[in-house]
């Protein structure tokens, strides 16, 4: 393309000519306030400066072939600028809004020529994150569309298409990453710090919930919260948190303010407790030859056993024990017809249920963890006022054997990682089931745009989504509230046993 404009000299616009310019793309970058305008320029690497010029004046704008909006979501201030652009710039000039949230279909009425007008939403940092979400509004025509699309491939970016809906694909599929995480936080099942530790040793995400609203700016993710909820007419799975409202209220926004969920230093370090050490790799001798007995089916069940039978465990099901006293027995969805779990001390998954709905009075404790499994991850481990000691130890010592950590939290059907994860997969369908988007660039885009380890939908399948939908119905069978209501497509797919990779079809195909 000859020429890109882009409006608004901020933390988007900047970083969108940043990657303009690292690509060879001349560009004009416009604000309104021409002291942010120099210092966006002025903090662009040497190698780009060459491909970036100031734009002082919309006029300056006149010969762009496509101009990219990034200023404050604010649907006036957007339509109100997209409709001076377009008085400035040929009738073949496409207009892309860098909204993450606010409607194409409402930021392009009363611009003249709405169908040149696109959602072209780049992640921050634009310059790092490789993915654009392209979106259509209601009366946006093919050409501007495959228009953007080709400017987005020149800057190296993945484009995923989605649908003109709250929060597009990607941000309104992250939604319960901080949602159920506040969540956890308010019913006691763990610390803040507790929950970003377990996000990131046990799920393998860069940063915890509360790490990530820190960085983002705690009021800037209620305002957001806020927006899902409202545009939604009060959708239940997208209630803003209490949690937030009032860290806003005393001004505790994050690393900008000094002060979030955590406290900063003068270089911007989270003063938080350190991680635990990984405990050391495991071996063949690790078991040293108990007997371990792992009942279930499920996929957790499947890979337990490989994990232990790898760290010289004698590893049996139910069915081939014969009498013996195991060290440990592990349920993991034993069905009431099979073989009695007897014998020894239990550790219950709570992939079905609460400790305290699966063993009332019992001696049990309680654990969750979700595949894939490997050395150096983290199993969460709960107990009741019930639970003996014997239990707790033998079930610490055995997952220390594997070379996962252990963490001890509060009692909920999936714990802490099950819970937030099986969200993300629920709210995952829900999207794919309205037709928002397709199912490679849903997991395309959480990864690209978002970081994640994998793809929901993907790491459903990795799961079993028969687990899955446990972790949900057990979840709304306590607390009878709608937020936990699994997404018809999820529970379709269980129903035609469509469970994922043990039965080879899932949201995917799996050889």
């Amino acid at each position: 393309m000859a020429q890109l404009g882009i409006v608004g000299a901020g933390t988007m616009g900047a970083g969108i000519a940043r990657l303009a310019g690292e690509h060879g793309v001349a560009t004009l970058l416009h604000d309104a306030d021409p002291a942010a305008l120099e210092r966006a320029l002025g903090r662009l690497p040497d190698a780009v400066a060459g491909h970036v010029r100031a734009a002082p004046a919309l006029d300056d704008l006149a010969a762009c072939d496509v101009v990219i909006e990034a200023v404050p979501e604010d649907l006036d201030l957007k339509r109100d600028l997209l409709g001076r652009i377009a008085t400035v710039v040929g009738d073949d000039c496409v207009l892309a809004t860098n909204t993450s949230s606010l409607s194409v279909t409402a930021v392009a009425r009363d611009v003249p020529r709405p169908q040149r007008v696109v959602g072209l939403h780049f992640f921050n940092p634009p310059h790092r994150m490789r993915l654009v979400e392209l979106v259509a509004g209601d009366e946006t025509e093919p050409p501007a569309l495959e228009r953007a699309a080709a400017l987005a491939a020149a800057l190296g970016r993945e484009v995923v298409r989605a649908a003109d809906t709250i929060g597009f694909l990607v941000n309104r599929a992250n939604r319960p990453f901080v949602l159920e995480a506040q969540r956890l936080v308010t019913e006691r099942v763990a610390t803040v710090e507790q929950v970003d530790r377990i996000v990131r040793l046990g799920g393998g995400f860069p940063m915890g919930p509360f790490e990530l609203q820190d960085l983002i700016g705690i009021d800037v993710n209620l305002a957001i919260a806020r927006s899902f909820f409202e545009q939604s007419f009060g959708e239940p799975r997208w209630r803003p948190s209490p949690l937030s409202a009032r860290m806003v209220a005393a001004g505790r926004l994050g690393r900008k303010t000094g002060r979030g969920w955590y406290a900063y230093d003068a270089d911007g370090r989270a003063q938080r407790p350190p991680d635990p050490p990984a405990p050391p790799e495991p071996d063949a001798t690790a078991g040293g030859g108990r007997l371990v007995v792992i009942a279930g089916d499920l996929v957790v069940a499947h890979e337990l056993r490989m994990l232990a039978d790898d760290a010289g465990w004698d590893v049996r099901v139910p069915e081939d024990v014969e009498g013996e006293v195991p060290e440990l027995i592990l349920d993991c969805g034993a069905q009431p017809d099979e073989h009695p779990l007897q014998g020894g001390p239990q550790a219950l998954l709570l992939a079905d249920g609460s400790l305290a709905q699966l063993d009332p009075g019992g001696t049990s404790v309680g654990f969750h963890v979700l595949p894939p499994l490997a050395p150096g991850g983290l199993v969460e481990l709960t107990r009741s006022s019930d639970s003996s000691d014997h239990a707790a130890q033998v079930a610490e010592g055995f997952f220390a054997s594997l070379g996962l950590r252990t963490e001890w939290v509060g009692d909920a059907p999936g714990l802490v990682l099950g819970r937030i994860v099986c969200q993300l997969v629920n709210e995952a369908a829900f999207a794919i089931g309205e037709g928002v988007g397709t199912i490679d660039d849903l997991d395309t885009g959480m990864v690209l745009g978002l970081n994640h380890p994998r793809g929901p939908l993907r790491w459903g399948d990795e799961i079993g989504l028969d687990h899955v939908l446990g972790v949900l119905d057990a979840l709304y069978d306590e607390r009878r509230e709608e937020r936990y209501r699994a997404a018809p497509l999820l529970r379709r797919l269980v129903a035609e046993g469509r469970t994922g990779i043990l039965a080879g079809e899932g949201f995917h195909r799996h050889d």
